[in-house]
């Protein structure tokens, strides 16, 4: 084949691959067979490798990834990338309806209804007729240019018959089929699974290798014609039907509302609904149909006021209590847990959820065989809520408590409602310990995650805390296990020596003391500044301490007075662990972050989040873990999401990674 040949059956695949594309990923109703695709995409890919100086920008071929990137680019967007304000009830629906009719005029207003897709923010950028470029939401203001990753979704059109500049907004999700598919694989392989759909969707996307995206199963649906107007577009509608015609995914979900009573309509049969859709939704989406009253509505600093977003409540299902284990922590106690049938709750897969201790079972009258009412604590932690009695059958039975240890069989101890572990050599006990003390929080050793350590102490390389810096002596055994290499070892040799390093709050924090959590190691390493300063504190000094109370205070005295405990602090001192705190007293009550109480929330680039944690508190900020009215202000790094949501609706002082940075250098950090 000559050239002229080759380009002119380029042209001919191109047209049919994308044909063939968009019947199947967008319309569903394909035309030819797989074979058939597959047979002219090889066939392409030849002539591409034959004749590489034909290969078009957005060939068919780069659907199948292979461009491997060092690091995403940043790249600012043309137009803000608002998120929306949020309304959970129908009194919030109402005002807002109010809010909108006060503005544009005292009438029933014309209304878009959407589903709100549980995925990743994203723009595409066009011109000519070709795709041009992917940006993710980032923190609005600048995204990360993940292109080579986007072209691989088969649904997204590279190439549109309008030629005029345009950008399209939308969501890229992972449907629920093509989780369970990529988690059944991670399984298979030994790897950790996706806990849901959006997790598993941002990180397909920000792989460097554009090969694993493509292997994910992605999907996306687009929202937003952003310069409608600019093309000759007056309505939301209009907008969505135009995005259809020229080839893009558009959920046909949607629906024209008018005024609040359809609103509150659509809310009541979507809730219904969400379950039994093939993707994740998390509420639902009401824009103003007009787009030339947009302007006259307006816009909060971070929000549009002719959208809002309707969260839906936390939501219930149903699976049955198959059986009551009981967990022992680091500390020794000990934590009942339901063993549920699998079921789907807010976008992952629940089979445990913990009972926190046995009068919690009791006062919820949970018996093994039970149905229960399942669902997700602030859309996060699975939580039992009640039983269903109804659904009784006689084949139920109570739970009761052992009075052993599950794993060391020694006696419990029941204090204050909860059943303690007191064996010091109980091996679960240790095992937590030292995840506990490798933690991110508290000596941070990257490589010794919890399947690590468990590895190496059924292997016997560790029995307690300070045989995690003698591993390298074990170097030649631990190569011998599956999945080590000489390359894995340094690795781990070297992170393990680094946490030597570490400042004593972490250490404090890391020796798993009852009742001294991370905050309070870092109060008293900043009281007390050498770890040969403890053995000799008393409840008196202690309690001197702001925030330490009794129980903490008996709880560290008695930490430092057992003989196992000064062994152990022997043993790390012999193998050059700091001892000292390496903190700053200095404080600059004029900067910008002194007395505020901070919530982090989204992925950060220059630190990690407990790094600049360490570092707002550093200089006399309270960083905080949730946001409430008491919040002074929110970073917010890019993927942020229902913490920056709140935030945004209660009013508080929003800044992003950049802005916070510049607060920090101008007093040197």
């Amino acid at each position: 084949m000559d050239k002229e040949a080759a380009i002119k059956r380029r042209d001919e695949l191109t047209r049919d691959l994308e044909k063939w594309n968009y019947e199947y990923y967008v319309l569903d109703n394909p035309s030819v067979s797989d074979a058939e695709f597959d047979r002219c995409m090889n066939e392409l890919i030849l002539i591409e490798k034959e004749f590489p100086d034909i290969k078009l920008k957005n060939s068919p071929t780069e659907r199948v990834g292979g461009m491997v990137a060092s690091e995403f680019a940043k790249v600012p967007h043309k137009r803000l990338m608002l998120s929306l304000g949020n309304v959970y009830n129908e009194d919030e629906v109402r005002d807002f309806d109010r809010k909108v009719r006060e503005v544009v005029g005292n009438q029933t207003i014309k209304y878009m209804g959407e589903l709100k897709i549980d995925g990743l923010g994203m723009s595409l950028l066009y011109d000519h007729g070709e795709l041009q470029r992917c940006l993710t939401r980032g923190d609005g203001v600048t995204g990360e240019d993940v292109t080579a990753n986007v072209k691989t979704i088969r649904s997204i059109p590279l190439h549109v018959k309008q030629t005029r500049p345009f950008e399209v907004r939308g969501e890229v999700f992972m449907p629920k089929a093509s989780l369970e598919k990529l988690n059944k694989q991670r399984e298979e392989n030994g790897e950790p699974l996706f806990a849901n759909a959006r997790n598993a969707a941002a990180g397909s996307i920000r792989q460097l290798d554009s090969s694993i995206a493509a292997k994910r199963g992605l999907d996306a649906f687009w929202y937003y014609l952003v310069n409608a107007r600019e093309l000759g577009i007056n309505s939301h509608e209009e907008a969505l039907n135009y995005l259809d015609e020229l080839g893009f995914k558009t959920n046909h979900e949607r629906r024209v509302l008018y005024g609040p009573d359809q609103m509150m309509d659509y809310i009541e049969e979507y809730t219904a609904k969400r379950q039994d859709l093939a993707y994740d939704i998390d509420g639902l989406v009401f824009k103003v149909d007009d787009i030339g009253s947009y302007e006259k509505i307006g816009y909060t600093a971070k929000t549009p006021k002719w959208a809002t977003a309707y969260k839906f409540p936390p939501l219930e299902v149903t699976t049955k209590l198959l059986d009551i284990v009981l967990t022992v922590g680091r500390t020794g106690r000990i934590t009942p847990n339901a063993i549920l049938s699998p079921v789907r709750v807010a976008g992952s897969l629940v089979q445990r959820a913990t009972l926190n201790n046995e009068d919690f079972i009791k006062d919820k009258g949970l018996m093994i065989g039970d149905y229960v009412s399942l669902r997700k604590a602030a859309d996060v932690i699975p939580e039992v809520v009640r039983p269903i009695v109804e659904k009784r059958d006689g084949t139920e039975r109570p739970f009761v408590m052992s009075e052993n240890c599950p794993v060391c069989g020694a006696p419990l101890t029941k204090v204050q409602g909860l059943h303690y572990c007191l064996n010091p050599d109980c091996p679960s006990r240790k095992i937590e310990g030292m995840i506990h003390f490798s933690s991110r929080d508290a000596m941070d050793i990257d490589g010794m995650g919890d399947s690590v350590v468990e590895e190496f102490f059924a292997e016997g390389f560790l029995h307690d805390i300070p045989d995690i810096y003698f591993l390298y002596q074990h170097a030649s055994e631990i190569k011998a296990l599956d999945g080590w290499s000489d390359r894995s070892i340094d690795s781990l040799c070297k992170a393990i020596d680094e946490s030597k390093g570490r400042s004593l709050e972490r250490l404090l924090y890391g020796l798993g003391i009852k009742e001294v959590g991370n905050k309070t190691a870092k109060t008293l390493a900043k009281r007390f500044k050498h770890l040969d300063d403890y053995f000799a504190l008393t409840q008196e000094d202690l309690l001197k301490v702001p925030d330490i109370g009794p129980v903490a205070s008996a709880s560290i005295v008695s930490y430092f007075a057992s003989p196992a405990n000064k062994e152990l602090i022997e043993k790390l001192r012999s193998a050059g662990v700091n001892f000292d705190y390496l903190g700053t007293d200095e404080v600059d009550v004029n900067s910008y972050f002194y007395g505020k109480t901070v919530v982090l929330t989204g992925t950060l680039v220059k630190y990690k989040r407990n790094e600049l944690t360490e570092i707002l508190e550093g200089i006399g900020a309270k960083v905080a873990g949730s946001v409430s009215k008491k919040t002074d202000c929110v970073i917010a790094g890019t993927e942020a999401g229902s913490k920056l949501d709140k935030a945004q609706a209660l009013g508080i002082p929003i800044l992003n990674e950049e802005e916070a940075l510049a607060h920090l250098e101008k007093i040197g950090r």
